[in-house]
């Protein structure tokens, strides 16, 4: 069973149909829409700030989410793709978003819609990205525009197959 606990007072809450692997772990301050998904050796940690995440949220295994005290919450909006062992820390994330394999977006950051970031990214505190396009590096620089094919095969896509994965395990 996936590890929730309450902190200072407040205990995570879920939508409908979400999937919680066995060790994930999900703290705190901490609100998922519906059809989230987190996967094995997750950690979203909503103990010094809150937490909220929309609907068809998947966080990958290992993937942490977290913010900073009095500073810094996280908002991430429907249909994310949170990258395995990504680190999302006390940011925005908008719509249709996927964050890469190992990715790391810092405090204030702010990632607009319909925005890919490569895997191994880094994105810097306080930056703010551009809509419909690609970053990659480390400092994390647009790359190039986000064509419709990119964002329906991979973006989408993949936030879409991560609600099925989760019904397989449902189903066991």
């Amino acid at each position: 069973m996936a590890l929730i606990k309450s902190c200072r007072g407040f205990k995570p809450k879920f939508g409908d149909d979400c999937y919680l692997a066995e060790n994930s772990t999900i703290v705190g301050d901490v609100t998922c829409g519906d059809e989230c998904s987190f996967w094995f050796n997750s950690v979203v940690r909503g103990d010094v700030n809150s937490i909220k995440l929309g609907n068809r949220v998947n966080v990958q295994d290992g993937a942490v989410i977290h913010c900073t005290y009095e500073k810094t919450r996280t908002i991430v909006g429907n249909n994310v793709s949170i990258g395995h062992n990504a680190l999302v820390h006390g940011c925005t994330v908008e719509d249709n978003v996927l964050i890469g394999m190992g990715a790391i977006v810092m405090d204030n950051a702010h990632i607009p819609e319909n925005v890919i970031i490569a895997a191994g990214a880094v994105v810097l505190e306080g930056s703010k990205l551009e809509s419909g396009s690609i970053y990659a590096g480390v400092p994390a620089k647009k790359v190039k525009d986000l064509s419709e094919d990119l964002f329906k095969g991979e973006v989408q896509r993949i936030a879409q197959n991560y609600v099925k994965y989760s019904g397989w395990f449902k189903e066991e």
